[in-house]
């Protein structure tokens, strides 16, 4: 009986894996949509949060199931409570990657940022995706660093974030007003996203070693503002 269940308990793990992994996916695709104007991937992305909603639907299911069947305790309880919470922050990862994509087929074919802040839009996709796949690997009980990478890649995004709000505020902003409210709003969305991943390997973590991981004060504010939609 306990090894059917620690056999589900893996399984539902590994589905939080393949919602990471979607979640990542469907980022990728947002972001060409809003940097190439690439309207069938904003489409694909659009497709693909749907997906992803279903996926959390299925991760809750068998975390119920799990908790009416075999009333797990200790460790085995804090697992199963913690991938409720989890696949609720990915499912929210994909609903920040279904906004960008919102925003690109909402202004297409316009280009939604300014040529000069492509790069720092072109790394924050970069940085975001990037995130999503440590995520997976920690979920996945990878050995290694994947948790500093997130907090890393977190701090870097906050920069970005800031950067391009600064950008979009500065006096000699020559580009109007709804550019300066969808480079913003973006940002925005990248930001969040990492901060929902940064929360997510938090609390996967504490389950996997029983200590809380060290995040940089930048970090540590992101994975509060995570709790939040």
């Amino acid at each position: 009986m306990r090894e059917r269940f620690h056999a589900r308990l893996g399984a539902l793990g590994a589905r939080l894996g393949r919602m990471c992994a979607m979640a990542g996916q469907e980022l990728r695709q947002a972001t060409a949509g809003l940097l190439e104007q690439d309207l069938a991937a904003a489409e694909r992305a659009l497709s693909a949060d749907a997906e992803l909603d279903r996926a959390r639907a299925e991760c809750e299911r068998a975390a119920q199931s799990l908790l009416a069947l075999q009333a797990p305790v200790a460790r085995d309880l804090r697992t199963v409570l913690a991938a409720v919470y989890c696949a609720d922050r990915i499912e929210r990862m994909g609903d920040l990657a279904r906004h960008l994509a919102e925003l690109a087929r909402r202004e297409h074919p316009a280009p939604v940022v300014p040529a000069e802040l492509v790069p720092a839009c072109v790394e924050l996709g970069e940085l975001t995706g990037a995130m999503a796949e440590d995520l997976r690997q920690l979920l996945a009980g990878t050995p290694g660093t994947a948790f500093a990478r997130l907090n890393a890649a977190d701090d870097r995004v906050d920069r970005l974030h800031e950067e391009l709000l600064g950008a979009v505020t500065d006096p000699g902003w020559t580009h109007g007003v709804r550019p300066a409210v969808n480079v913003a709003l973006a940002a925005r969305f990248y930001e969040r996203f990492a901060d929902q991943a940064v929360s997510v390997g938090k609390r996967w973590d504490f389950v996997r070693t029983g200590v809380l991981p060290a995040v940089s004060a930048s970090g540590a504010a992101g994975s509060r503002r995570a709790d939040h939609r």
